[in-house]
């Protein structure tokens, strides 16, 4: 008997493996808002964190048409089915390859952008000749991490491929705390300079030296490296790969187009919409990412053993469980954007204007949370089944449609302008990815979907109008705002879930209380 047939069904395990994404996730995020904190109160939101966070733009480039950061997607059904069909020693020989060429391609990638980041980073951006030679300075430095992100994406797709999912938890813990401890350590007196240096050591740490250390300490398999670039496997495995590499969708696009837009709008436009997409997006990961990684080898399992109905059930509830969540979360962030950036940021160079700016995106680009969550989810569906090519045209279809959107509306609402376009077309890449789904491969059913999502955005507006009227009727501000309108907003949600919402919505309101409960029984 196989490891896959002898192990628990997969199916049955995702919310438990979701539950311990989802807490990687939540803590990682929670430490991306200190680092936020710690970058806002060293560095405010000016010039030098418009450098900061443009010096991201070229390894992101790089780790995205390297398939870094979907690695999982395209490497996990191929190894699964690789090793069910032909055996361990298989599996381990595509390993050692994929591994090998891609951790080359990525060296010599990198040692080119690093040579050629001045002219680039030109072609990209319009800042003045100071902000601009910081960037060029700080993408350089952050540069090789690209290497570490991929050579340790493939290994931590191997891991989970075999049901190990803690160094994909660890993972961007670890990095959330390199770029911290640098800014801590070294941000007084560096600046940028002290961030970047730590999302240098976080990346090496978190993304490569741990998964290697469990891959090798976990005997699963053999940790190999084999440059062989013509390699049929290799070939298969890039093919099945272009896709991810190749997609612009906006969920990636997105962040790009508010830096190379933002910088011409003008000063802190860039560093501010940073801010807001970071707490935006927070849910997104919690949510979207965690429970979509969790479900992706399940998802496959299902599929390699001809079981399609199923696979169409399953992804359909776990759409709906997470719509009712991300629902409930855009309506805190609309509602009480302002407090919780007063709260969070409003602190040492971070005044009360950059506050205005941020909570006026961060309103915004909240309304998109479920968009994305569901979009995050939708495109397992095809990945399950190796059907990359579809959602990448999609997508990338949608992603430059909307270009002439995010250049007129931030020439005319600035940066307000172009986070509405995100937003909007985030929705509309959404929508069409499940029907898409629905029309290519029968499922899964839209309108119990469609039925979470209205009841979930109900209740989550219902909430939402309480909250508001509870902080205008006691007249608070500031932290005690933020109070009154979490206590109020839960108050009138939980119940309304139970009153409005659908079965999914329920049970999956009662297993995160339940969890929840059990953590502070435990605290």
């Amino acid at each position: 008997m196989t490891e896959g047939a002898a192990s628990k069904p997969r199916a049955s395990r995702i919310p438990f493996v979701a539950l311990l994404l989802a807490g990687s996730v939540l803590t990682s995020r929670l430490l991306g808002v200190v680092r936020e904190m710690v970058l806002a109160a060293q560095l405010g939101a000016g010039a030098e964190v418009d450098a900061y966070r443009a010096a991201f733009q070229l390894p992101d480039l790089l780790n995205h048409f390297l398939a870094g950061g979907a690695l999982s997607l395209a490497f996990v059904p191929f190894y699964t089915r690789k090793r069910e069909q032909y055996g361990q020693e298989a599996a381990e020989e595509l390993l050692a390859k994929v591994l090998g060429n891609m951790t080359l391609l990525a060296i010599v990638a990198s040692a080119a952008l690093w040579w050629w980041a001045e002219e680039i980073a030109a072609l990209l951006f319009d800042f003045p000749p100071e902000t601009q030679a910081l960037t060029v300075r700080l993408t350089r430095i952050v540069l090789p991490a690209q290497i570490f992100f991929v050579a340790g994406g493939i290994l931590r797709a191997a891991l989970m491929a075999h049901d190990r999912f803690r160094t994909q938890a660890l993972a961007p813990v670890l990095y959330n705390a390199g770029i911290i401890i640098g800014g801590v350590g070294f941000g007084a007196r560096f600046g940028a300079e002290g961030f970047i240096w730590g999302a240098l050591v976080g990346a090496g740490v978190g993304t490569f030296l741990v998964p290697l250390a469990d891959a090798i300490h976990s005997r699963k398999f053999r940790v190999r490296l084999r440059v062989s670039l013509l390699d049929r496997d290799f070939g298969r495995y890039l093919w099945i790969a272009t896709p991810l590499m190749l997609s612009l969708t906006l969920f990636v696009v997105d962040e790009w187009y508010e830096r190379i837009f933002g910088a011409r709008i003008g000063e802190g436009v860039v560093a501010q919409l940073g801010y807001a997409r970071m707490l935006a997006f927070a849910p997104v990961a919690v949510i979207g990412q965690a429970v979509a990684t969790a479900a992706l080898p399940a998802l496959s399992q299902l599929w390699n053993e001809g079981r399609g109905e199923e696979l169409d059930r399953v992804l359909q509830r776990t759409l709906q469980a997470a719509l009712s969540l991300s629902c409930l979360a855009a309506g805190v962030l609309i509602v009480l954007a302002e407090p919780i950036v007063v709260v969070l940021f409003e602190r040492g160079a971070f005044t009360a204007d950059h506050t205005l700016g941020v909570a006026s995106y961060l309103r915004i680009l909240a309304a998109a949370i479920p968009a994305l969550v569901a979009q995050q989810i939708a495109a397992r569906g095809f990945f399950a089944r190796s059907d990359m090519w579809r959602p990448m045209l999609l997508g990338t279809a949608v992603a430059f449609a909307v270009v002439p959107v995010y250049l007129e509306f931030g020439r005319r609402f600035a940066g307000e302008g172009l986070a509405a376009a995100g937003a909007m077309g985030m929705s509309v890449s959404a929508a069409l990815t499940l029907l898409l789904l629905r029309r290519v491969h029968g499922g899964p059913s839209l309108l119990p979907i469609v039925s979470t999502l209205l009841r979930s955005s109900g209740v989550a507006a219902l909430g939402a109008g309480a909250a508001w009227g509870a902080v205008q009727l006691l007249a608070v501000s500031g932290r005690a705002s933020l109070v009154v309108g979490i206590l109020v907003y839960a108050i009138i949600s939980i119940p309304g879930a139970y009153w409005v919402g659908d079965e999914v919505m329920r049970e999956t309101l009662s297993r995160l209380l339940a969890r929840l409960r059990r953590g502070g029984g435990r605290g």
